[in-house]
């Protein structure tokens, strides 16, 4: 049995999807009923602030997909791996993020990661990291201004950036998954084949939907007052803190991981945002 936590959200939903019908799927969520259905896919009600919840989902499980989301909620992931160890788990595939290996991102959403990701290499579980850059499918924020005023607006258009297609992310984790002993022990850093700026993802966009876009660069106090509209005044600065090592291009470099592991090249912008075109508008 695999257990995915997060099995509604970006990279557990499609973690779910392509196992389904390949092993038996246990998923963690607060509403099984937003749990897609699908072949060996069982959906069980559950929650990282409750133990005895995750004790219970985490029976008879051999590998497990821990995604925590709440920087803000450090025992989350302390109650998870308890559990974990209680429970026997075989191996367990932690969604992280490749910041932790930037020694100048000391934001408190990274130095949250750095500390997960101690916690479970000391926890004595067999484990795999997953270190993805931030995901393609983060501009779907951008879908409601495109479709309606034909314009992107972000903060640090010009910084370039090796986004991740979630879809990759998904194939690696689920390959760790399914053969713990290939992956443990192995952090994986995960980014696209190109690194790309906000603006040129824009001109993608708008070569795609075959109408011309705008962008707009968001002054710093505009962004940090949508942040904070959106999110907690800790997240909104840390997520601030981020952008700005990003306009140093300190998230540009392009690591060669996901064709590596998966024997393909992964996918480029143009293919995930052609992919979800309709979003937009297309």
């Amino acid at each position: 049995m695999i257990l995915l936590t997060g099995g509604t959200g970006t990279v557990g939903r499609l973690v779910a999807r392509r196992l389904s019908g390949v092993a038996p799927v246990r998923v963690l969520t607060r509403d099984p009923r937003r749990v897609a259905p699908g072949p060996q896919v069982d959906a069980v009600a559950g929650d990282f602030g409750d133990p005895a919840s995750l004790e219970r989902a985490l029976a008879g499980v051999r590998s497990a997909l821990l995604v925590t989301a709440d920087p803000l909620a450090p025992a989350h992931d302390e109650h998870f791996v308890t559990a974990a160890l209680r429970a026997g788990v075989g191996h367990v595939v932690k969604l992280s993020a490749l910041a932790v290996t930037d020694a100048g991102a000391t934001d408190l959403i990274t130095a949250w990661q750095r500390g997960n990701e101690r916690l479970l290499r000391e926890s004595g579980l067999s484990w795999t990291m997953l270190r993805p850059r931030a995901f393609m499918s983060n501009t779907l924020s951008w879908a409601r201004s495109v479709r309606e005023e034909g314009v992107v607006r972000a903060p640090g258009g010009h910084a370039p950036n090796a986004t991740v297609d979630p879809r990759d992310v998904a194939e690696v984790a689920a390959a760790a998954l399914l053969d713990p002993d290939a992956h443990a022990g192995r952090c994986h850093a995960l980014t696209g084949p190109e690194s790309v700026s906000a603006a040129e993802q824009t001109r993608v966009l708008a070569d795609l939907l075959q109408r011309p876009l705008r962008y707009e660069e968001l002054a710093p106090d505009t962004a940090r007052e949508l942040l904070r509209a959106r999110y907690p005044a800790p997240l909104a600065d840390a997520l601030l803190e981020s952008a700005a090592r990003g306009r140093s291009g300190a998230k540009a470099r392009v690591r060669p991981t996901v064709e590596q592991l998966l024997g393909r090249p992964a996918r480029g912008y143009r293919d995930w945002a052609a992919d979800h075109l309709e979003a937009f508008g297309g």
